[in-house]
């Protein structure tokens, strides 16, 4: 009886998750089910989701540089890590399987010889302890099998092999394994049928006998758990530099943005001679490049439309210089030719009277926004009572029924201010009502406190007319602004309310207008105070706007 050279078949080897049994595809138990995609939300919709749990302080450019760089350095340490685990564990784990399937195959060939061709339990036996006397020293576990007879060496402790390697190993003139755990440890069970050769043609067929082998593989297991222990170090270490490298490159790359971003703020904030120092050749250079050329046509159309701005400024002062003293001397002659007019050379005289003064008060009030846009506006200051400036501004210009006035005692409400623009603004506010309201116009002076302990002196003029449009609302203080299109041909310039807002803002006020629930429009002019009723503003005495 001889016996053919057996070879091992090749399966592959897949990790079970609770048992950790490894075995080949010949020995796959029934139970073990492949995996199966678990259905979810997208990629996308997931990033999102994970980015929207993300607190604000960690969202920044280099908190997320950081983590990209450690995910990336984790990512591949990890899959570096596994594919040379995997690697060096199938090169252990083969290198040992060849060795014990060869030293079986050499005992089994060994003894082949002397076992009959119909062997009976006895024989079975003498061949399993001839096996196992070759090899005491490897912890081998051996059983054969004839039709229903079965001797193992020793006689206990040998784990059966599964009903698919049994079947398997019938079937087939080569050998087959599989990779168990039983009780926790590693074992490798390897089936040897034996066949013979028949006939002239040396025709190779099974013999029935079968020899199988199991054997502990311990030292393997430890061999891959000191890699595993080796391959964890080597990713921890690998975690650590890439986090060391991830701080400097997000330093190297936040530098210039940095540099960026405090040039923009700088050029927010009015400085546009700001210029980035651009180094390298990269996408940030660009980008510094380009906030530099941007900055330097910026500062160039700034210069040039403050040269224009201060061109129109100076040609309204020049105009208005130029035009005020030939109005002044028209406005004298037609003051005399007033006294002696009749007839229709009086009508005309009237009319040219009327046209006079209209252009000398468009003049002053040009004048007068020249110099606000200048910067040349000044404040001359002066501790006055505020009622009774107010009530000689009423006084001088319109009569008794025009005006109803309710304002505080002689000396109950002092400030400094201006006396002269606080007769603009009075002026300005009861002739806008006159114009556009309808009389009397009632003008109110009272203090208020505000929540944070601030005393204002408060104006407010009010009149009877239609109110102001809500479209018109936003732009009442505008220049030349006239709500009514209807209105161009009027005495009004469109100026009054404009300087009117100037002058307030001038002495640290404020002003706003507002329609009244019966009808009617509302100018409301506040002035600050001392705590102790004193006025106050955000300029010196005589300083300049």
């Amino acid at each position: 009886m001889s016996d053919r050279t057996p070879t091992r078949t090749r399966r592959t080897v897949r990790r079970r998750k609770a048992a950790g049994e490894r075995r080949t595809a010949s020995a796959v138990s029934p139970a073990e089910k492949p995996y199966t995609a678990v259905p979810g939300a997208g990629p996308r919709r997931f990033l999102r989701a994970a980015l929207a749990r993300i607190p604000l302080p960690l969202r920044g450019l280099r908190p997320r540089l950081l983590t990209s760089f450690v995910l990336v350095a984790m990512a591949s340490s990890l899959g570096t890590g596994a594919l040379a685990f995997r690697e060096a564990r199938t090169g252990v784990l083969q290198q040992s399987q060849d060795s014990v399937i060869n030293q079986f195959r050499i005992s089994v060939d060994a003894v082949a010889p002397s076992i009959p061709i119909a062997p009976d339990q006895a024989d079975l036996q003498s061949a399993v302890d001839q096996v196992l006397y070759a090899n005491r020293s490897s912890g081998w576990r051996i059983m054969a099998t004839y039709g229903g007879h079965r001797a193992y060496a020793p006689s206990a402790g040998f784990v059966e092999p599964s009903p698919e390697m049994l079947r398997s190993v019938r079937e087939r003139r080569v050998a087959v394994f599989q990779r168990r755990n039983v009780d926790g440890r590693p074992r490798l069970v390897v089936g040897m049928p034996v066949t013979y050769t028949w006939g002239e043609g040396l025709e190779t067929r099974l013999s029935g006998l079968v020899m199988y082998l199991e054997v502990p593989q311990t030292t393997e297991e430890g061999y891959v758990e000191a890699m595993v222990t080796g391959i964890e170090r080597a990713t921890l270490v690998a975690l650590c530099l890439a986090v060391v490298l991830a701080l400097l490159a997000a330093s190297g790359v936040l530098r210039p943005v940095r540099a960026l971003r405090r040039a923009t703020r700088r050029m927010a904030a009015g400085h546009l001679d700001v210029r980035l120092d651009v180094t390298g050749s990269d996408e940030l250079a660009d980008l510094s490049q380009s906030f530099n050329e941007t900055a330097a046509e910026l500062e160039r159309t700034v210069r040039e439309l403050r040269r224009l701005e201060a061109q129109g400024r100076r040609f309204v002062a020049d105009v208005s210089h130029e035009l005020r003293t030939p109005l002044a001397a028209m406005s004298a002659v037609t003051d005399v030719l007033d006294l002696e007019r009749e007839g229709e050379t009086g009508e005309a005289l009237r009319l040219i009277s009327e046209g006079t003064n209209r252009l000398s008060g468009l003049v002053n009030d040009l004048m007068e926004i020249s110099r606000f846009d200048a910067g040349a506006a000044e404040l001359h200051r002066d501790e006055i009572d505020l009622a009774e400036s107010v009530r000689r501004t009423v006084a001088s210009r319109w009569r008794p029924e025009q005006v109803e006035t309710q304002l505080p005692g002689p000396g109950e409400l002092r400030a400094r201010v201006d006396p002269r623009r606080l007769d603009v603004v009075t002026a300005n506010l009861i002739g806008n009502a006159l114009r556009h309201g309808a009389p009397p116009v009632r003008l109110t002076m009272e203090v208020r406190v505000d929540g944070a302990g601030m005393a204002w002196a408060v104006i407010e003029v009010s009149d009877n007319g239609p109110g102001i449009a809500e479209e018109a609302m936003p732009h009442i203080f505008e220049r030349f602004y006239k709500a009514s299109t209807s209105r161009a041909r009027s005495e009004s310039s469109g100026l009054g309310l404009a300087i009117t807002a100037e002058n307030v803002r001038l002495h640290g006020g404020r002003i706003r207008a507002a329609n009244l629930p019966r009808g009617g429009a509302v100018f409301t002019v506040e002035l600050p105070l001392h705590r102790d009723g004193t006025g106050t503003g955000t300029e010196a005495d005589g300083g300049t706007r």
